[in-house]
């Protein structure tokens, strides 16, 4: 792998993709195992071609392998179970998630034969750029976890618990290296919530204080990737919800900027498709350095096509707080973080990627 493009890249994506076809029929079909893994494996390499085909340098399966971005990640974790209940789960606008719910049944760790392995080292085998994969970060294993479902003992003391959820992630980042993976990326999606007023006020309800658990979830993510090896590039997606091209926050980032750019995080990917996520002006807590801001100003929730012109007139407005060189474009999310996917088609997702593509080439003349 040593002769391919190698991250940071201009342009870049968080990671899911509309599920094909196939893939959606095979699991309404309820098919499980060797059967939907046969097809998975048929259908995935022409996801990795298209985005090859469109220009970009990172590829990643679409996580066309999972129901959801996090979940199917966490589910197989060593004591973390993703458990189904009757009725519905949580809230996004207009709309609920199917009910399943993250318990803790017994210590967490990180098992050697964590399917996802695999998933990165087929990407490797049908890519010639650069593989990716896109998995959930520390914050996930928390955020919606309910202190009912925590049925190990020692977790009650949430520092116990978070210092678990760290070593659970050192050894992640560990095998993922030694699977061959050069550019991890982990969607911590909930340093967002913690800026939306309603999410703040839920978990303040429960007796946690916000802003310490921005705290908290920084420093569980800077320790997670503190050893990693000189030649791994990490990557973190941050979000306000993205089911069925629906959210679930609002809020800038303003309340958590210093502590997401305090992680040693490599590649930022920040929404900024709506005035949902704030304005620009965070980004002037960039370190200035090697690290990298994706600002997503091309969304995924619908199918209209910006232009490059107005996708360059926000980067020169990014640039007045954060230097240009120290920026790159990607959409703002994924286009199916479950398997439902988006409101729009396979069409509309690759001339989003295409226009990623064509936007880092006039912008900085690369890819």
């Amino acid at each position: 792998m040593t002769d391919r493009p190698t991250p940071p890249f201009r342009a870049d994506h968080v990671g899911s993709l509309l599920r094909p076809q196939a893939v959606a029929e095979a699991r309404a079909q309820g098919l499980t195992g060797a059967e939907l893994k046969a097809i998975e494996d048929a259908e995935i390499p022409a996801l990795i071609a298209m985005q090859e085909d469109v220009g970009l340098k990172a590829v990643t399966d679409g996580e066309a392998r999972r129901a959801f971005w996090h979940y199917d990640f966490m589910g197989m974790l060593t004591n973390y179970e993703i458990e189904e209940d009757q009725g519905e789960g949580f809230s996004f606008q207009g709309v609920k998630t199917p009910g399943v719910f993250p318990a803790v049944n017994g210590p967490l760790d990180f098992p050697e034969d964590h399917p996802m392995l695999d998933h990165f080292r087929f990407v490797a085998e049908h890519s010639t750029v650069c593989p990716k994969i896109s998995i959930p970060g520390p914050s996930c294993l928390h955020f919606r976890l309910d202190p009912a479902r925590v049925r190990h003992k020692p977790y009650e003391d949430l520092e116990v618990l978070f210092a678990d959820i760290t070593r659970t992630y050192q050894k992640a980042v560990t095998a993922f290296h030694a699977a061959g993976c050069r550019y991890l990326q982990m969607d911590d999606i909930f340093f967002a919530y913690l800026c939306d007023p309603k999410h703040r006020a839920e978990k303040e309800k429960a007796g946690l204080d916000p802003d310490w658990l921005i705290g908290k979830y920084a420093e569980m993510m800077r320790n997670a990737i503190a050893d990693r090896p000189t030649d791994m590039v990490i990557g973190m997606h941050m979000c306000r919800g993205n089911f069925q091209s629906t959210h679930a926050a609002t809020g800038a980032y303003d309340l958590a900027a210093e502590a997401i750019f305090s992680t040693g995080v490599d590649i930022f990917f920040m929404e900024y498709d709506t005035d949902r996520a704030g304005g620009l002006e965070p980004l002037r807590l960039l370190p200035r350095g090697k690290q990298r801001v994706m600002p997503g100003f091309i969304t995924t929730k619908s199918a209209e096509l910006e232009t490059v012109d107005w996708v360059k007139s926000k980067i020169e407005e990014a640039s007045k707080y954060a230097d240009i060189d120290q920026l790159g474009i990607a959409p703002q999310c994924g286009f199916a973080s479950t398997e439902h996917g988006n409101a729009i088609t396979p069409d509309d997702q690759r001339r989003k990627l295409e226009l990623v593509v064509r936007c880092a080439e006039e912008i900085w003349g690369e890819v």
